[in-house]
């Protein structure tokens, strides 16, 4: 599938999932606009390696945290071309439960998880020409339709960012799609080490593969534009257990 003239903006892309979308684009012909907050070297070496790739790959720093910073994001990302597509991807996640969740936890999960990808997802659409068709993904988890008494406010924002999602998908038709990516086991936690049996109740007994994640995001940026408000689980069947 070619993105050849297309340019997308990924929050968070300069780490991880993030850099995996970021490479999948370009390497499909698209541009990218590669949002970080405090990954700068990794930011700069994603941008390089895009580069050398043949395409364009544009930095922008912001803290999602900060409305005014959030409300420029999708102005600036713009001045770069015409902006045909946007991955949410940005998100916390924090092991916490009913007793070790403050309100302020709780905030900051609904903030960056499920209110940003909102605004972001508001500001595209205003700024989308008329005439031009758009995309949205957004990034969601498996337990954001199992969800458990862990990772409490992490769940609870992306149940309800799957939600939004669907909403959205709606309310957006019909020049734009607005789908969604709920990953299972993909990278391990950033801190810690993952549980040694967190394979127990995935189908697949394996863990993904990070170009499967990007093949999934390809699908949804340049496949049948006849599928809006569709949730892919790209986690081995986890959700069916």
């Amino acid at each position: 599938m070619s993105l050849m003239g297309k340019l997308v903006l990924i929050t968070g892309a300069a780490r991880r999932v993030g850099r995996e979308l970021a490479l999948t684009v370009a390497q499909a012909g698209g541009d990218v606009v590669i949002h970080y907050q405090n990954s700068q070297s990794e930011a700069d070496s994603l941008q390089a390696e895009i580069e050398r790739l043949g395409r364009k790959a544009y930095l922008l720093r912001a803290d999602l945290a900060e409305p005014t910073q959030v409300g420029d994001l999708i102005t600036q990302a713009a001045r770069h071309g015409d902006l045909s597509a946007l991955i949410n991807n940005a998100a916390i996640f924090e092991s916490l439960n009913w007793e070790s969740t403050t309100a302020e936890a709780w905030n900051r999960h609904l903030l960056i998880n499920l209110t940003v990808p909102f605004l972001l997802s508001q500001a595209f659409a205003r700024q989308l020409p008329g005439g031009v068709s758009g995309r949205i993904i957004n990034l969601l988890d498996w337990r954001a339709l199992r969800p458990g008494a862990d990772h409490i406010a992490y769940t609870t924002s992306k149940a309800a960012l799957a939600a939004l999602t669907r909403s959205l998908a709606i309310a957006l038709a019909p020049r734009i799609t607005v789908n969604g990516l709920a990953l299972g086991a993909v990278l391990p936690p950033e801190k810690g080490k993952a549980p040694q049996n967190i394979l127990n109740n995935v189908p697949a007994k394996r863990w993904a593969e990070l170009h499967e994640v990007g093949e999934a995001a390809l699908f949804l940026l340049n496949g049948p534009a006849y599928i809006t408000g569709e949730i892919i689980h790209i986690d081995g069947g986890r959700h069916l257990v």
